[in-house]
């Protein structure tokens, strides 16, 4: 059987399968159906059009007329799937492809626009391309051996027993002329549908897990052991060379001569040969929670098809919270703005699983997918991993630290302008019994038990809300008696009575969950930051961030004492008012990411250092704060004009 024939038996297969199907109840799987068969129209055309047409000219009619049938076929069958946002663009791509064909265009041109084509119609009617887990190619070679090996031979070659009576012959497997064209997921298409028309049948009733092991293992057999130890040294050599490479994805999509692009041509074939053979090197790029995260977006959509919506959420949310969240620190310290990028997407995917159309949620399934390959790229090991580790622990302390650090120095502050040094001990002990309760927390996250992504996000959520509740109180307090005058005699008469031993232990709880939250965040970075190699320029950089937070306290307390007491009781409540708006936010965002509250996204920036998440929910309670501070500190200066006492 020759390349050019399975190609072309199997689109007539695939015409005539998508001409029986219909009806609602299967427009999903039809939409992928076609969505398929365009794919594997257009990889048709970028493989063989270069034996069809050469400098202008037609080398042999059959083909070329093969070409433009293709062609149109994929144009047509575009126009027939369901509208989505960018479908206008592709049918564009489909007719500048048809255009060149009917042109004679260049086979390089030509495998160009299909291929950018069948990229672009998998990205957005998205199809499964890859294996959710990494095959086993012992297994293949099994399979192969028994269902494979009496047509195409035991080393693939085309020769086995059955070989001679067949016509057409079988393909010779073992090629590398005809291999080189050839994806993965162009394989495990043909193992799975078979080719009408020759002796190959489909292995329909092999599970999906089996015929992608039994591709990967195909794919192996054009490469010589000298290739693939030759493509290890250069996966392990050379970090660009990974990053081409980045996830298993892209793996079953790149045939060798469109790596050969990328790369130079020894390279592509030694790293062709290598990946095929060992997948499994792909996990030094894909970190495993990458890998989960994909393959719980894959099955929420798979379960989501088949009725299960429930189920659907849940695995939507296991997504972000066994997949995406342990990998946060180190993607957020090399590239943030990804970071947040796939975390506001994340966020989205849940909402459309609740309550959305299957086709959107198929749509944003895969492009989730392609912000996780990217985070892979970025997470790939590097040269600049010491740097990048001291800069991204340097980050996280000041991020983490700052609120903290203002509200403990506004209780620092307020205390001394009462003078009323026997309560300081109170706050100074709440961030001391703070950070000894987070270096616990490390120790009982490295060594004992993992804490869940459940946990983390409750718990910052939960001591979010506390505190945001807490400084609106007292913010609003401060502001009311910023406004009441003669704060002097205030002081000595109100505030040693104000200030018993019930209030003090308070002030201890502000200060031990003010500072533990943001201990509680930081601790969980580093350990998932440290790995081995980086552990001192992880300790420089938590070194670096404490002397820095250290200085801008003093800074802050010798400022605060210079101001006048009224003037710094005003600016004391408008920062715990604001502190206050901004906890709210990050508050309900975590109990939303550990999916306690539902998510109504809204198209708005997401800014962390105002506590800003793009949802309706978070929004809410932030502009639900802002406004009691704003009646509060309205009330209070309304106040002031009718005091006829001067003490108010």
């Amino acid at each position: 059987m020759t390349c050019r024939a399975t190609y072309r038996w199997l689109m007539t297969l695939l015409l005539a399968t998508c001409a029986l199907i219909g009806g609602p109840n299967y427009a999903a799987d039809t939409t992928e159906l076609k969505a398929k068969q365009i794919w594997q129209l257009l990889d048709y055309v970028a493989v063989d059009y270069g034996g069809a047409v050469a400098n202008g000219a037609v080398l042999k009619a059959s083909e070329y007329a093969e070409m433009q049938e293709f062609a149109a076929t994929a144009e047509r069958q575009l126009g027939e799937l369901p509208d989505q946002t960018d479908k206008g663009i592709l049918l564009q791509q489909a007719s500048a492809l048809r255009a060149a064909v009917a042109a004679k265009a260049d086979p390089v041109s030509v495998a160009k626009l299909a291929h950018a084509l069948s990229s672009a119609v998998q990205k957005t009617y998205p199809f499964p391309v890859a294996p959710t887990a990494m095959p086993v190619l012992a297994k293949g070679g099994q399979l192969f051996q028994a269902q494979c090996a009496a047509c195409h031979g035991q080393q693939g070659r085309g020769d086995g027993p059955l070989a001679a009576s067949l016509n057409p012959k079988p393909t010779a497997l073992a090629d590398h002329t005809r291999a080189r064209e050839r994806s993965l997921f162009a394989l495990h298409q043909i193992i799975s549908n078979g080719v009408q028309g020759t002796a190959m049948q489909g292995f329909g009733a092999l599970s999906d897990e089996d015929r992608w092991a039994l591709a990967f293992f195909v794919g192996t057999l054009p490469y010589a052991q000298s290739d693939k130890d030759e493509g290890a040294k250069l996966w392990q050599a050379n970090a660009q060379v990974r990053q081409t490479v980045a996830s298993l994805d892209a793996l079953t999509q790149t045939s060798e001569h469109v790596l050969a692009d990328k790369l130079d041509v020894p390279s592509a074939k030694a790293l062709t040969a290598y990946l095929r053979a060992n997948p499994n090197a792909l996990n030094v790029n894909s970190p495993k929670g990458t890998a989960i995260a994909k393959a719980k977006l894959s099955e929420s959509v798979t379960a989501l098809l088949a009725g299960d919506r429930a189920g659907a959420t849940k695995l939507a949310l296991s997504a972000y919270l066994d997949g995406f969240e342990p990998v946060e620190p180190a993607l957020a310290t090399r590239n943030r703005p990804l970071f947040e990028k796939i975390e506001a997407a994340m966020v989205s995917y849940r909402a459309l699983v609740a309550k959305g159309a299957p086709t959107d949620v198929q749509t944003a399934q895969q492009r989730l997918q392609g912000l996780l390959d990217e985070a892979d790229k970025v997470l790939a090991p590097s040269e600049d991993d010491a740097v990048a580790a001291y800069v991204g622990a340097l980050t996280i302390l000041l991020r983490e630290g700052l609120e903290a650090l203002l509200v403990v120095v506004a209780m620092l502050a307020f205390l001394k302008k009462a003078e009323r040094q026997d309560v300081v001990v109170y706050v100074h002990a709440g961030w001391i019994v703070a950070l000894a309760a987070g270096g616990i927390t490390w120790a009982v996250a490295t060594y004992l038990v993992g804490v869940s992504g459940a946990s983390r996000e409750l718990t910052e959520g939960f001591s979010s809300l506390f505190a945001a509740v807490v400084l609106l109180g007292v913010g609003m307090w401060m502001h009311q008696k910023s406004v009441a005058g003669r704060w002097q005699v205030y002081l000595k008469e109100k505030l040693s009575s104000a200030l018993n031993k019930r209030t003090a232990w308070f002030l201890f709880s502000l200060a031990f969950v003010a500072v533990y939250r943001e201990v509680f965040e930081t601790v969980l970075f580093f350990a998932a930051l440290w790995t081995e190699g980086n552990g001192w320029p992880l300790l420089a950089g938590l070194g670096t961030g404490i002397v820095l937070l250290a200085l801008l306290a003093i800074i802050l307390l010798r400022t605060s004492a210079r101001l006048p007491i009224g003037q710094f009781f005003a600016a004391s409540s408008l920062l715990v008012a604001v502190l206050a708006v901004v906890l709210a936010g990050k508050g309900i965002a975590g109990l939303q990411e550990a999916g306690l509250l539902h998510t109504s996204p809204i198209a708005i920036p997401r800014i962390d250092l105002l506590g800003i998440h793009p949802s309706w929910q978070t929004l809410l309670a932030q502009l639900a704060v802002l406004f009691t501070a704003l009646v509060a500190f309205a009330f209070n200066l309304r106040s002031k004009r009718q005091i006829v006492s001067p003490q108010g």
